[in-house]
């Protein structure tokens, strides 16, 4: 079941972001040629945690991981779907946003995690519009309102009922004194042009915008009354299909998403091909990745044949759960340090396999899930560590985490008693384009923002052994060290970087990842969490006067009425 808690082996307990349709308690994915249908309909007592009931579909996290599912589903399972309709399985309603139960009851950092990684599900839906091909039409039949409205604006096309009641709203202001976090001010004026003025009325109003009003204020594209409905959404649908760029297969074969191999206890996760240990008392997760036993597939069909094995996509897979299982199961956790082992030339034959074939349907969605996985690293609230040493395989997609690390510290030569090889990175076609970070840049453009002519200098080393000294002249890696100095010189970072008080660190690391230019994307992580993560502290929301606890209560909320 999404979001279900389990034991382990020390008595606490772990969100699981696992899941599939058949255990699915909130949503249901219908498939009809080049259409699929996903319906909400919230089961009210199947919440992730005890104390609150998803009525009018509100939801929680266990109803978000279902969704995120789904929509990595349809993309690696169902190839020949081309649109996706979103819609309710409620009458009358459509979503009534997070639970706000949930959200008053909830620890802080549960609410962060939870409006990040409901970021991230939307995000991927604009995602797979843009680079799958899969166009999503959102249809609100009722009251869809913040979360719930936020859902339907990462839709490409929405369509509002239009019987008097439906409407969309983001009430958040006025009801909660919080704000729309997981994008809906940000979606709302950059990707929808709403005017500033119309969108100060309506984020200021609780019961939201209908009809008319709410298409030429552009908050939604169409309207149609229940008689015509079903009609629109048909034509709508067909439309979108015949405009895809999707280029599945015409059998609609894809790769079944197999449930992971996986083994956790109480200081481990263990994958075929990921592995993190947690150093409790230091405070630090090792990921180790290792590289493919065997070359690339030959061909199409042998990639086809190995499906959810294929390395790229199982590695992506892994490295996704694992980055999630840390983010909200171990929140005492303040690093995360990165390895590698394997031979590198697998690695790299499977890089030049991805890009030989980019225009195959699947290589284009494993290409895609990698540039995901990477952005889920990019804006995870932990120290992100690097370390280059004999037997690492940080070449080609693996070297993208030397370049998200924070710090990364690179071996110079062979270590005293090591027979393996010194240490090198190498770059591949993988490192120039296709993983942009959220504002649109890729990580070696974001680190030479003074001097872009490096990148051309990196680029000219495409395929080469870089060791440690050149890659530190290059500057590929924060450190190179020998073998005298690496022992204390990364300890001594270790345990001062864990030290630090975790709230500067996170504001500090999330400042300086995201050199550059801003997106919505960009935006909505950087600029709208940060301000969604203070105001979830202050008391206006959050104290026992405050409007999350009196919601509901008949109650008005105490404020304090300074303005900072």
């Amino acid at each position: 079941m999404a979001g279900e808690q389990r034991a382990l082996a020390g008595g606490a307990t772990f969100i699981d972001f696992q899941t599939d349709p058949q255990s699915y308690r909130h949503w249901k994915l219908a498939v009809d040629g080049a259409v699929a249908t996903l319906t909400m309909d919230v089961d009210e007592n199947a919440g992730l945690f005890e104390g609150y009931q998803l009525k009018l579909n509100s939801y929680d996290l266990g109803v978000d991981i279902e969704l995120a599912d789904a929509v990595q589903r349809l993309r690696f399972e169902h190839p020949a779907v081309k649109v996706v309709v979103l819609r309710s399985g409620k009458n009358r309603v459509f979503c009534a946003g997070a639970n706000i139960r949930m959200l008053a009851g909830s620890t802080h950092a549960h609410k962060v995690n939870f409006c990040k990684f409901t970021n991230e599900t939307r995000n991927g839906l604009e995602d797979s519009s843009e680079n799958s091909g899969q166009r999503f039409i959102c249809v609100v039949n009722g009251t869809a309102a913040g979360g719930g409205y936020e859902l339907a604006l990462a839709a490409d096309h929405i369509i509002l009922a239009d019987d008097g009641a439906a409407a969309v709203a983001l009430p958040e202001v006025p009801l909660l004194a919080v704000l729309p976090g997981t994008g809906g001010l940000t979606r709302v004026v950059d990707k929808r042009k709403v005017r500033r003025d119309h969108a100060d009325v309506f984020c200021t109003i609780e019961e939201g915008v209908k009809g008319k009003r709410a298409v030429n204020w552009r908050l939604v594209d169409e309207i149609a009354p229940n008689s015509r409905l079903e009609g629109k959404i048909a034509e709508r649908a067909k439309e979108f299909a015949a405009a895809s760029k999707r280029n599945g297969n015409g059998n609609g074969t894809g790769v079944a998403l197999t449930p992971l191999t996986r083994t956790i206890d109480e200081n481990s996760v263990r994958y075929s091909h990921v592995s993190v240990d947690i150093d409790r008392p230091a405070r630090i997760a090792t990921i180790s990745i290792k590289a493919p036993d065997a070359a690339p597939p030959a061909d199409i069909d042998g990639m086809m044949t190995q499906g959810a094995a294929f390395w790229p996509l199982r590695v992506a897979r892994e490295l996704d759960d694992a980055i999630l299982h840390l983010r909200l199961n171990e929140l005492d956790v303040a690093m995360l340090v990165f390895k590698s082992h394997g031979e590198p030339a697998n690695v790299l034959g499977h890089d030049d396999f991805l890009e030989a074939n980019k225009a195959h349907w699947l290589v284009n969605e494993v290409r895609h899930y990698w540039k995901r996985v990477l952005k889920r690293i990019d804006v995870t609230s932990r120290t992100l560590v690097t370390l280059v040493e004999p037997g690492s395989c940080f070449v080609g997609t693996l070297a993208e985490l030397v370049f998200a690390a924070d710090r990364s510290y690179m071996l110079i030569g062979s270590r005293r008693g090591d027979n393996r090889s010194p240490p090198a990175l190498k770059l591949s076609a993988m490192n120039f384009g296709p993983y942009p970070m959220s504002h649109g840049l890729t990580r070696l453009e974001a680190r030479f923002q003074a001097n872009p002519s490096d990148i051309e200098r990196a680029r000219e080393k495409i395929g080469e052994n870089i060791e440690a000294e050149a890659a530190e002249e290059l500057g590929l890696v924060t450190f190179a060290l020998d073998d005298i100095d690496w022992d204390d010189e990364v300890r001594v970072f270790l345990e001062e970087r864990a030290s630090f008080s975790p709230d500067a660190l996170t504001g500090m690391e999330a400042n300086l990842r995201f050199t550059g230019p801003e997106t919505m994307e960009s935006k909505i992580f950087a600029r709208l969490t940060a301000w969604q993560n203070w105001i979830f502290q202050r008391p206006n929301a959050v104290g026992e006067d405050g409007a999350l606890r009196r919601y509901g209560s008949g109650e008005r909320p105490k404020f304090d009425m300074t303005r900072v």
